[in-house]
C-alpha cells in the first residue's frame, strides 16, 4: 500500500525553542521547519521589569508545546497549534476545516434521525469507512465525503471567501 503526503502527516513535535528580546518573539524549531511567535500573542508577558527566565520544549505536554517563565515565577504555555496557526501553516489549516466539517457531521447525524447503516448505505460505503469519516482524530478523509454526508444528513455547507482585516494583515 502506498502512502500519501497526508498519510505521513503527523502531530508536530518541537524539536527547539529559544526566545529573542531583541524581536520580542519566541522562534521554534519543528520537523525540520522554523517559525515564530511574537510576545504579543502571550497571554502571560513579559515586560522590561519581569523579563523571560527561561523557555523549554514541555515533555510533560508531549512536545507539543512549549513553557516559558517570567522572573517573576509567572508561566505559560503554548501549544503547536497555536504556532501554525500564527504562521498560517496551510496543511493546519486544511486539518482544522476536516476537523470542524467532521464535528457538524457528527451533530447533524445525531439530529437528523437517521441511521448509520442507512447513510453507509445511501454513500455507497461501509459502516467502517463511514466510522472512520466521522471520526474527529482521522485527518485522512475526503472533503467530498464529508460534504456529501452533510448533504444526506440536509445540511447546506457554504465557503466563503473575504479580504483580510487590518489585523490578518499585520498577522501574515
Amino acid at each position: 500500500m502506498s502512502k500519501t503526503p497526508s498519510d505521513e502527516r503527523s502531530i508536530m513535535k518541537i524539536d527547539s525553542v529559544d526566545f529573542n528580546n531583541h524581536k520580542s518573539e519566541f522562534e521554534i524549531s519543528s520537523a525540520g521547519r522554523q517559525f515564530v511567535f511574537p510576545y504579543v500573542r502571550l497571554r502571560v508577558r513579559p515586560s522590561a521589569s519581569d523579563s523571560i527566565s527561561e523557555v523549554f520544549v514541555d515533555d510533560e505536554l508531549g512536545r507539543e508545546a512549549f513553557t516559558y517563565l517570567l522572573e517573576s515565577g509567572a508561566e505559560d504555555s503554548i501549544h503547536m497549534d497555536a504556532i501554525l496557526e500564527f504562521n498560517q501553516d496551510p496543511d493546519f489549516f486544511g486539518d482544522l476545516i476536516i476537523y470542524k466539517l467532521t464535528v457538524e457531521a457528527l451533530k447533524a447525524i445525531k439530529q437528523s434521525g437517521l441511521g448509520k447503516r442507512q447513510i453507509a448505505r445511501q454513500m455507497g460505503t461501509s459502516p467502517s469507512q463511514l466510522y472512520r469519516l466521522l471520526d474527529t482524530t482521522n485527518r485522512n478523509k475526503s472533503l467530498g465525503q464529508l460534504l456529501f454526508l452533510l448533504h444526506l444528513a440536509n445540511k447546506h455547507v457554504q465557503l466563503v471567501v473575504t479580504d483580510k482585516t487590518p489585523i490578518d494583515t499585520e498577522c501574515s
